[in-house]
């Protein structure tokens, strides 16, 4: 019998796919999240020549944009879900290594890698600036944090988004790669239902389709923000 979309929906494997994508899309938003805060402290670091953590952010953005995204997962993961299972058998969570703790891994490890990207995002963005905004600020006697949040943080955000968009494309193709460590997100229940029913080109178009969807509606957003944020800059 010829396995189609009734036999999928009898099965229970659309649920599960869609299950599966809401773990992305949760992975996802947590590690562009993650990312976007250590991409704002690097980027002020750097762009503020605060040494020597200057030099510390250089070493971390050299490091995990030097080596590959699923050998960053496997050192976090492997290096730890030993010792998480004794505390989780200790306190009576024994099942807590192999549940939330990978999830908890994948936004940890994607948002590591994001943030190392987005880091030079936000530099840039800073140093695109013109310097006589924040002088003229300066001037006028304003404090820092009035500065930092009425001058120079609405300009590298307008500037960054462009940017940070792309970021946050990668981050959510990068959580296909949690899969490896057990997490059923997307592309791991793919995986599984192409096995269980042999039938991989329907798991995996499927999946593609989704990704597709997601990367879709994230553009409209990432759009509507550029453009309010361009008029909120006119105004």
């Amino acid at each position: 019998m010829q396995f189609g979309l009734a036999q999928l929906w009898e099965g229970g494997w659309i649920g599960a796919l869609l299950r599966g994508a809401s773990i992305t899309i949760a992975v996802g938003f947590g590690a562009m999240l993650l990312g976007l805060v250590i991409g704002i402290a690097c980027g002020l670091i750097k762009w503020g020549q605060v040494r020597p953590l200057n030099w510390l952010v250089d070493i971390y953005t050299t490091v995990v944009r030097g080596v590959p995204e699923l050998l960053i997962i496997y050192l976090l993961f492997f290096s730890s879900v030993e010792f998480v299972a004794r505390i989780g058998t200790a306190f009576g969570w024994a099942g807590l290594a192999d549940t939330g703790y990978p999830f908890l891994i994948g936004v940890i490890a994607i948002g590591t890698i994001s943030g190392s990207y987005a880091t030079e995002v936000v530099r840039g963005a800073l140093a695109a600036i013109p310097k006589g905004h924040i002088e003229a600020a300066r001037a006028l006697g304003m404090p820092r944090k009035r500065i930092f949040r009425r001058i120079i943080l609405p300009q590298m955000l307008r500037i960054a988004v462009p940017g940070l968009n792309n970021i946050w494309q990668a981050t959510m193709k990068d959580t296909a790669l949690i899969s490896v460590v057990g997490l059923q997100e997307l592309m791991r229940t793919a995986f599984i239902g192409a096995g269980s029913t042999r039938n991989p080109f329907i798991f995996y178009l499927i999946a593609g389709a989704l990704y597709l969807v997601i990367t879709f509606v994230s553009q409209i957003g990432f759009r509507r923000a550029e453009r309010a944020l361009v008029l909120k800059g006119r105004a």
